[in-house]
């Protein structure tokens, strides 16, 4: 097990905080990764200590959610967020808590978390207090919610694909009282802002088990309140470590319906590569590549359109290994290599600039992509010469 930077950090901002006569646990996701001997991404901590008193034990401190009970503490090498105990009122938004009280108790903090297997604590000295059996739910490869189901999916409505997207990422099974509560409450999703919803799932599109949880999604009847047609069966090959090849693909099983990444609030990077690989797809499909599509294409977008006939059962006149040899064996990796410029040619010529241009360069890279002619400026000369006379 790998710890992070931010573990030693967080052990020593807790030494601090017990040192000044208030309780400090390592608490949330952390926790739960340590007891699976997994590598953590990041580390928080939970005090009885209010944000105030955090703050006078501190020299370095930043304010980052401090109605919330949040302080960034950076005295002790990584920046930790150490967060005061706390009870929640109601959600009537279904998101965030009409109103924040801080408190003394660690057990009244623990039981307003999501899942049980995220509400243990720990100590520095490595004990857990684990108030509901959240090490025998992931001994078990559960995902239970903590108390009332329904009253944590009412809290706050994300926490349905939330547990959906654990069972993707850990491959456990949704517990049944958990389940129906969500399959309860599926419509109260419509509160959630779809930047969220896309931020989780885009983690089960990267997840180990990404069908588990697209299955998940028609069982509860998530997929009704949700943009696309979610279809388990086109998803049981998909396996990627890339987000935007989750996205890519959902929008290929959805008839190329591209309009599918501004309904998710997905960013222009996302839009441009998931066209590109559509448009790789196509061509591959209907007519095969030709070697200007080895040039116009990088070599991510080649092999993804690869992957998405793979996984669609569409055969290929080329395997996976090859594209990347197809790639490398061009005479030019970039438009920009050619040994011409529009300059030369409009050296080369009494016409003025215009259209043409464009036409004629282009023209040149397919001669040089196609092994025509060389890369080299006098043979280009030549070419362009006869290239003109045609047109």
């Amino acid at each position: 097990m790998k710890f992070p930077k931010q573990w030693q950090s967080a052990t020593d901002v807790i030494t601090k905080i017990e040192n000044a006569g208030y309780e400090a646990f390592i608490v949330g996701g952390a926790v739960r990764d340590y007891y699976l001997q997994k590598d953590s991404s990041d580390v928080d901590v939970a005090t009885s200590a209010l944000p105030q008193e955090v703050q006078a034990i501190f020299t370095q401190t930043v304010d980052v959610g401090i109605d919330h009970g949040t302080v960034l503490v950076l005295d002790c090498g990584e920046p930790i967020e150490v967060t005061t105990y706390r009870t929640e009122s109601t959600y009537s938004d279904h998101r965030r808590p009409d109103e924040v009280n801080f408190v003394r108790d660690l057990p009244e903090d623990l039981k307003r978390r999501d899942f049980t297997m995220n509400a243990m604590a720990l100590r520095n000295n490595g004990v857990f207090i684990d108030l509901f059996n959240g090490r025998q739910d992931i001994d078990a490869k559960v995902i239970r919610a903590v108390g009332i189901a329904a009253e944590r999916f009412q809290e706050d409505a994300l926490r349905m694909l939330r547990a959906i997207r654990f069972s993707a990422q850990m491959d456990f099974s949704i517990e049944e009282n958990t389940f129906n509560a969500i399959q309860e409450h599926v419509a109260s999703i419509k509160f959630i802002a779809m930047e969220r919803i896309q931020v989780e799932i885009s983690k089960i599109w990267t997840a180990p088990n990404p069908v588990r949880a697209i299955h998940y999604i028609q069982w509860a009847g998530l997929d009704n309140y949700l943009p696309g047609e979610f279809d388990a069966i086109e998803w049981e090959q998909f396996q990627t470590a890339n987000r935007q090849v989750g996205w890519a693909y959902f929008c290929l099983v959805n008839g190329q319906d591209v309009s599918l990444l501004s309904a998710y609030r997905c960013s222009n990077k996302d839009k441009q590569f998931v066209k590109q690989v559509l448009h790789a797809y196509d061509k591959l499909q209907n007519e095969g590549w030709q070697q200007i599509d080895y040039l116009l294409f990088e070599l991510e977008i080649l092999q993804t359109a690869h992957q998405f006939a793979t996984w669609q059962y569409v055969p290929t006149p080329i395997s996976f290994d090859q594209i990347e040899k197809a790639k490398h064996a061009l005479p030019i990796q970039h438009k920009s290599e050619l040994a011409i410029s529009g300059k030369d040619l409009l050296q080369w010529t009494s016409q003025k600039a215009g259209p043409w241009l464009q036409d004629a360069l282009q023209a040149a890279i397919v001669a040089v992509v196609n092994g025509q002619i060389k890369n080299d400026k006098e043979q280009l000369k030549g070419w362009f010469h006869a290239f003109n006379n045609e047109g």
